[in-house]
C-alpha cells in the first residue's frame, strides 16, 4: 500500500528544494496569491534593464519623438531586465553561495538596493538628455524641427510602464508553469525537474496557439476585413476619367467601382495631354494608364486577362513606352513616379498595374511577402507574353518600375540579373526592402571598398545604386544597356531593417555615413533592431530626400534609365518644376 504521508514529506521537501514552486493547495487563484512575488524586483535585473534603456536612447535613423522612443525603450528596458535577472540567478546558484558574507546582511543590502535603483534613475535622465540632443541632430539633418528636453524627459515614465508590462506578463506565464508543476507533483508524484518541464511546454504550446491561431490569423482576418472596407471608398476630390485612355473610363473593361481606392486615384490622378504640352511645348499625347482592382474579375488569371485587353483596346502598344509597375500591398503607385514617366515621355507611354492584397505594405512585408513576389511575377509574364506578339521593329520599350514592397514584387518576375535584362529594357527600383534577394546579393558582391550604402557593382557597367541625384550620373556613359538602377536614401529605415540587426553589425553601420545618417548613431544587440523597427512607422514621415520619401528624385532615376532621346538637364529641372507645382495644388500624396 502507497504511504500518502512519505509522498507528501517529500513534496514538502521538494518545495523546500524548490522554494519558489507554488503549493497548488493554496493556489485557489494564483495570481491574486502571488501579488508580492509580481512586485518584487531583482536589483541587478533593475540596473541591467536601465543599461538596456540607455542603449536605446543613442540616436537611430529617422527623428524620433517621445512616444516612439518610450515604447522602443520600454521594450529594451524589459529585455535587459530579463538577461540581469538570469545572471542574477546563475550568480546565485553557482557563484555566490561559495563566500560567506552572502547573503548580504542589513544595513548593507538595503544600502545595495537603494544604490542600484537612485543610479538607475540618474543615469537614465542624464541619458535622456544627451538623446534630446541627438535627436536635435537628426532633426537638422533632414531640416525639421527637433525636440526639446523637457518634452522628451516624459520617455521615461513611458518606458517604464511598457517594461512593468512586459515583466508582469511574463511572471504571469512563470506562475502558470508552477502551477501546472504543483498539481502534477500533487496528483501524479512527479519530480520537480519533469513536472516544471512538463508545464513549460504546456505553456509554451498553449501560448504558441494562442499567438498564431487566435491573435496573428484573427487579426489578420479582421485587418483583411477593415482594409477591404477601405478599399471601397474614393479620395475626395477624384472623379471617374472620362478620357478612353483610362481605365475604369465608360469606355473601359474594367468597371471604375471595380478598382479599389488605390486604382481609382492611379487612373483619376495625373497630367493629361494639354497639360503636358503646356511643361514641355510640343504636342503631347494622352497618357494610357491601365489598372485591374482585386474586384474587376474573380481570379488573378481573370484580373489579368482584363489587363492585356485593356492594354490592346487603349492602344498601349504603340506607345513609346510601356511601364509595368507592381504595387505595394493595397495597389498603391506612387502618383509623382507615374507623372514623372509621363512627363519624360511626353505622354507617349502607357503604365500599368494591378491590385493583389486589401492590405498595406508593412502588414503585406511581415504576413505574406511570397504573395507580392508571385503578384509581380504574373503580371510582369502576363504582359510580357502579349507584348512579344507585337513587331520587333514596332513595339514600345518594355520597362518595370517599382517602389518599396512594389520592388520585391518586381524581383519575383526574374530569377536572376541575367534573366532581367533578357526580358526587359530597363527597370528603376526605389527604396528596395532589405530581405530583396536580388538587391541582397548584388549589394553582398559590391566591389571590394565600395560602400554598403552606394555600392557599385561590377564597376556600374549593368548595374547602378545611388542615394541622389548626382550619385545616379556617377560612372559616366559606361552604362550598358538595358540599364538596371538602385534608388536607396542612407537613412531608409525600409532599405536598412533586418532581423539580422538583432546579433550582427552591418556593414553600413561600420562605414562612413551617408549624408543623411548622424554619425553619432552606433549598433548594440537587441536594440538598433528595435531603434530601426520603430523608424519604420515613419519612414515615410520626413521631407523629401530622406528616409523612404523619395519625392522627385524618381524623375532622375527614369531618366537615366530610359534615355529619352534629346532629353537636356534642362528638361529634367523643367519637368521637376511641372511636378512639383502638381503636386502643391493635388495635396498630399496618399
Amino acid at each position: 500500500m502507497t504511504d500518502y504521508r512519505t509522498d507528501s514529506h517529500a513534496a514538502d521537501r521538494s518545495r523546500e528544494r524548490h522554494p519558489r514552486l507554488i503549493d497548488p493547495a493554496r493556489l485557489h487563484g494564483p495570481i491574486l496569491d502571488s501579488t508580492w512575488d509580481i512586485l518584487r524586483l531583482d536589483f541587478l535585473g533593475i540596473a541591467f534593464g536601465a543599461l538596456f534603456f540607455c542603449w536605446s536612447l543613442t540616436p537611430s535613423l529617422l527623428p524620433r519623438d517621445w512616444l516612439f522612443q518610450g515604447i522602443i525603450g520600454g521594450i529594451d528596458a524589459a529585455i535587459g531586465y530579463a538577461i540581469g535577472t538570469v545572471v542574477s540567478a546563475l550568480a546565485r546558484r553557482y557563484v555566490l553561495r561559495r563566500y560567506t558574507w552572502w547573503p548580504v546582511r542589513e544595513p548593507w543590502a538595503t544600502a545595495g538596493k537603494a544604490f542600484v535603483v537612485v543610479t538607475s534613475a540618474l543615469v537614465s535622465l542624464v541619458m535622456l538628455v544627451y538623446s534630446a540632443g541627438w535627436q536635435r541632430e537628426i532633426a537638422r539633418l533632414m531640416d525639421v524641427e527637433g525636440t526639446t528636453t523637457s518634452g522628451y524627459i516624459r520617455t521615461i515614465a513611458l518606458s517604464a510602464l511598457v517594461a512593468a508590462t512586459l515583466v508582469a506578463l511574463w511572471r504571469v506565464l512563470r506562475d502558470i508553469v508552477r502551477w501546472i508543476a504543483g498539481r502534477l507533483i500533487r496528483t501524479l508524484r512527479l519530480s520537480v525537474p519533469v513536472a516544471t518541464t512538463i508545464g513549460v511546454v504546456v505553456v509554451v504550446v498553449l501560448s504558441l496557439l494562442l499567438v498564431d491561431g487566435i491573435l496573428l490569423r484573427g487579426t489578420y482576418s479582421a485587418v483583411n476585413s477593415a482594409f477591404s472596407l477601405e478599399n471601397d471608398g474614393t479620395q475626395e476630390g477624384i472623379e471617374q476619367p472620362s478620357s478612353p485612355e483610362k481605365s475604369g473610363s465608360p469606355d473601359s473593361l474594367a468597371p471604375w467601382d471595380t478598382l479599389g481606392l488605390q486604382g481609382r486615384n492611379f487612373v483619376a490622378r495625373g497630367l493629361d495631354s494639354t497639360r503636358l504640352e503646356q511643361s514641355s511645348g510640343k504636342p503631347a499625347k494622352e497618357p494610357i494608364r491601365v489598372y485591374a482592382g482585386l474586384e474587376t474579375a474573380e481570379d488573378t488569371d481573370a484580373r489579368l486577362d482584363v489587363v492585356v485587353k485593356e492594354l490592346e483596346r487603349t492602344g498601349a502598344f504603340q506607345r513609346e513606352v510601356l511601364v509595368v509597375i507592381p504595387t505595394t500591398g493595397t495597389g498603391w503607385v506612387n502618383p509623382t513616379a507615374a507623372e514623372a514617366i509621363e512627363l519624360v515621355h511626353n505622354g507617349d507611354s502607357a503604365l500599368v498595374a494591378a491590385q493583389y492584397s486589401y492590405l498595406p505594405s508593412w502588414i503585406s512585408f511581415l504576413a505574406d511577402r511570397d504573395k507580392a513576389a508571385e503578384a509581380g511575377r504574373r503580371l510582369v509574364d502576363k504582359v510580357r507574353d502579349r507584348w512579344l506578339q507585337e513587331p520587333v521593329e514596332t513595339r514600345p520599350k518594355l520597362m518595370v518600375y517599382g517602389e518599396s514592397l512594389g520592388t520585391q514584387a518586381g524581383e519575383g518576375a526574374f530569377a536572376n540579373l541575367a534573366e532581367l535584362r533578357a526580358k526587359v529594357d530597363g527597370v528603376l527600383w526605389v527604396g528596395p526592402p532589405n530581405s530583396n534577394p536580388l538587391w541582397r546579393s548584388l549589394v553582398e558582391r559590391r566591389d571590394p571598398g565600395t560602400r554598403e550604402i552606394d555600392p557599385t557593382y561590377a564597376d556600374g557597367l549593368v548595374v547602378r545604386f545611388a542615394n541622389d541625384a548626382a550619385g545616379i550620373g556617377r560612372g559616366g556613359d559606361t552604362w550598358l544597356t538595358p540599364r538596371v538602377l538602385y534608388v536607396q536614401h542612407p537613412s531608409d529605415p525600409v532599405v536598412w531593417w533586418s532581423p539580422d540587426l538583432l546579433f550582427n553589425r552591418p556593414d553600413w553601420l561600420h562605414e562612413v555615413p551617408g549624408y543623411d545618417r548622424t554619425p553619432s548613431m552606433k549598433w548594440f544587440p537587441f536594440v538598433t533592431f528595435w531603434q530601426v523597427s520603430a523608424d519604420l512607422a515613419n519612414a515615410a514621415g520626413v521631407p523629401d530626400g530622406h528616409g523612404h520619401n523619395y519625392g522627385t528624385l524618381v524623375l532622375d532615376g527614369w531618366v537615366s534609365v530610359a534615355q529619352p532621346e534629346g532629353w537636356t538637364p534642362d528638361d529634367t529641372e523643367r519637368a521637376r518644376a511641372t511636378l512639383d507645382a502638381y503636386r502643391d495644388t493635388e495635396g498630399p500624396e496618399k
